[in-house]
């Protein structure tokens, strides 16, 4: 890691496990001070000590509990998120509301919040952690596609509006990550069609994928560090595959 964002300041949702974990230790290790945001304090407060950063507990589904966030930061990465799989009919009304409060809504006030600091110093960035389900559909998987195509309409007015004031809003869209949540749903999976995980994970989650393998959550964090360096200055609007070659069949 270079020191591209060495007196920056990044707040990162979900920001105690996975994706966002990963996210935290590698923009720390770029040069920026981290607010780590997380429903579960404890492990929010520790991804902040190991970085030396600041814990927030948060449920942002929420809408009060934007308010209670820092504002003044340079880097906002909205990463907060959860699933739910059922077929439409069958899929319960609220969990799908909660979804878009968490998945939508709760980005767009993150990004009402810390806009006019950033706007004010000239500079910004914002990553919005996607998915190949923000550019592709699966069945069962209503509201978590449904939030992820949301988020890419917002990124990109995000970027409209904050290129004339160096503001940044880009979206990351990977395929299956090797984190805690997919490894409940190989677990499921597995379970469910009495195979071996492995085979899960081959035949199921990356069917559809060119490279049949996990993508770690560390490279995720590599690109979303990139964007937010000097040299992904021209890069706004833009939605980028981490896939495995998903969304090129």
């Amino acid at each position: 890691m270079t020191s591209d964002l060495d007196g920056r300041t990044a707040l990162v949702t979900g920001g105690a496990g996975g994706i966002g974990l990963a996210c935290v230790r590698a923009l720390a290790a770029a040069g920026a001070k981290v607010h780590v945001v997380d429903l579960d304090l404890a492990r929010a407060e520790a991804a902040a000590t190991e970085v030396g950063g600041w814990a927030h507990a948060a449920d942002l589904s929420d809408p009060a509990s934007i308010g209670g966030l820092p504002a003044e930061v340079d880097v906002l990465v909205n990463n907060a998120g959860v699933q739910h799989v059922a077929p439409i009919q069958d899929f319960p009304p609220e969990r799908f509301t909660h979804i878009q409060s968490l998945m939508v809504t709760a980005p767009f006030l993150l990004m009402r919040h810390t806009l006019p600091s950033m706007y004010a110093r000239g500079w910004g960035r914002i990553v919005n952690m996607s998915s190949v389900h923000g550019l592709r559909a699966s069945a069962y998987k209503s509201a978590y596609v449904a939030a992820k195509h949301g988020l890419e309409g917002l990124s990109k007015v995000a970027a409209l509006e904050g290129a004339e004031h160096g503001v940044t809003s880009n979206c990351v869209n990977p395929g299956y990550v090797r984190t805690p949540l997919v490894d409940g749903q190989i677990d499921a999976q597995a379970a469910e069609h009495d195979i071996p995980r492995e085979d899960v994970v081959a035949e199921v989650l990356l069917k559809r994928a060119a490279i049949k393998k996990l993508i770690e959550p560390a490279d995720v964090a590599s690109l979303v560090v990139w964007l937010c360096s000097p040299h992904a200055g021209h890069v706004t609007g833009a939605s980028i595959p981490l896939d495995g070659g998903w969304t090129a069949a």
